[in-house]
């Protein structure tokens, strides 16, 4: 095996054990939730998601979920979001 190359995966290793070093910047997904399927966004410092809760409410589950999931690469404005509550 070529030296650089396994100089390579050794940095990969270390790097993947350091989550500090990784902040989205933009993610996209297609979520599998129980009513159907929903492309949820992240673009900068706003999330999106296609389901109803969050068009009324700027906060639903499968947000959460991707907060939950990638809390280790988020910032804390996006890794937090607050429900909208209409009166």
């Amino acid at each position: 095996m070529n030296s650089s190359f396994i100089s390579m995966v050794d940095k990969a290793k270390r790097y993947a054990q350091e989550p500090d070093r990784i902040a989205f910047a933009a993610l996209e997904v297609e979520f599998r939730g129980i009513n159907g399927t929903h492309r949820v966004a992240l673009h900068g410092q706003t999330w999106s998601c296609e389901c109803e809760h969050f068009r009324m409410h700027a906060l639903c589950a499968h947000v959460m979920t991707l907060q939950r999931r990638f809390a280790d690469h988020l910032s804390a404005e996006v890794r937090y979001t607050q429900e909208k509550i209409t009166a």
